[in-house]
C-alpha cells in the first residue's frame, strides 16, 4: 500500500494542472469579454440571463455581484445553464463531485465552464485568478474562509464585473436564493399505485437580499423540470387537480 507520502505529490501535481486549465481558460474568457465589453462602461444594471421560469422573482444575474446558493446543486447549474447557452464563460470551484452529464442535462453549455475540482488550500488564489477571466463563477467550500477573504473575494468580483456564487451562507451576499418546500409539492410522475418514472419536482424558491429594496419573494417552478432543466409550473397540470375534480363530481 503506497505512504501518504507518496500519493501526496500526485494529489498536489493534479489540483495544480486543474489550476492551470482553469486560469488558461480564464485568460482565454478574460481576452474574449474585454473585447465584448471594450469602450463599455460597466453598469449595476448589466445582467447576465437567467431561464424565464426565474423571471417572476429574478430578473437575471447582475454583474459585480455575491449571490448565495446553499443546499442545491440543481438551482446552481439551472443558473449556470442560461448563462453559458447565452455565450458567458463560467467557472466551479471545489465541487469533486459535480456530475457533467446532470449538469449537460441541466443545460449546461460545458464548452464554456472551467472546472477546478479541488483546489485545496489555494481556493482563495485560485477564486480570485478566476474572477479576472470569468462572467461568473460557482465556488464551494467557502465555510471555511475567513471574513476578511470573503469581503476581499466580494469586492474583486464587484470591481471586475463577475458573478460570484458561493454553495454556502455567505455574510454580505447581495441575495441569497434558496430552495424551500413547496406545500402540496415535491416529486411528480409516480402514480398512486407506486409505479411510474420520477419526472420532475416542484420546488419553491425563496429569493432574499440586504436592505429594504429586497423584499423576500418566492417562486414555484419545476427542478428539475420533465426535460433535465428547471421549468416554470402551468397551472392547469397542478398535481392532485384530476383527484379532487374526482371527489367532487362524486
Amino acid at each position: 500500500m503506497p505512504s501518504t507520502a507518496a500519493t501526496a505529490p500526485s494529489s498536489r501535481e493534479q489540483r495544480l494542472d486543474d489550476a492551470r486549465d482553469a486560469l488558461r481558460r480564464a485568460t482565454r474568457a478574460g481576452e474574449e469579454r474585454g473585447q465584448r465589453r471594450a469602450g463599455t462602461p460597466l453598469s449595476s444594471a448589466d445582467l447576465l440571463p437567467v431561464a424565464a421560469a426565474f423571471g417572476s422573482v429574478l430578473a437575471g444575474l447582475r454583474r459585480g455581484s455575491t449571490i448565495a446558493v446553499p443546499g442545491s446543486t440543481a438551482l446552481l447549474l439551472s443558473l449556470l445553464a442560461e448563462a453559458s447557452a447565452g455565450g458567458s464563460w463560467c467557472a466551479v470551484v471545489g465541487m469533486a463531485e459535480l456530475g457533467l452529464v446532470a449538469a449537460a442535462e441541466a443545460g449546461v453549455n460545458l464548452d464554456r465552464v472551467a472546472l477546478v475540482p479541488n483546489p485545496g488550500e489555494e481556493l482563495v488564489a485560485v477564486t480570485a485568478a478566476l474572477i479576472e477571466g470569468m462572467d461568473i463563477i460557482a465556488v464551494a467550500g467557502t465555510a471555511r474562509l475567513r471574513a476578511g477573504d470573503r469581503q476581499r473575494l466580494s469586492a474583486r468580483a464587484r470591481q471586475r464585473g463577475t458573478v460570484l456564487l458561493p454553495t454556502a451562507g455567505w455574510a454580505g451576499a447581495d441575495l441569497e436564493l434558496r430552495l424551500v418546500p413547496a406545500p402540496g409539492g415535491g416529486w411528480r410522475g409516480v402514480g398512486g399505485d407506486g409505479h411510474g418514472r420520477l419526472r420532475a419536482r416542484e420546488v419553491q424558491l425563496r429569493v432574499g437580499g440586504r436592505g429594504a429594496a429586497h423584499h423576500s419573494r418566492t417562486a414555484r417552478l419545476l427542478l428539475p423540470g420533465p426535460t433535465g432543466a428547471v421549468s416554470a409550473i402551468e397551472r392547469h397540470t397542478q398535481p392532485g387537480a384530476d383527484v379532487r375534480r374526482s371527489n367532487r363530481a362524486g
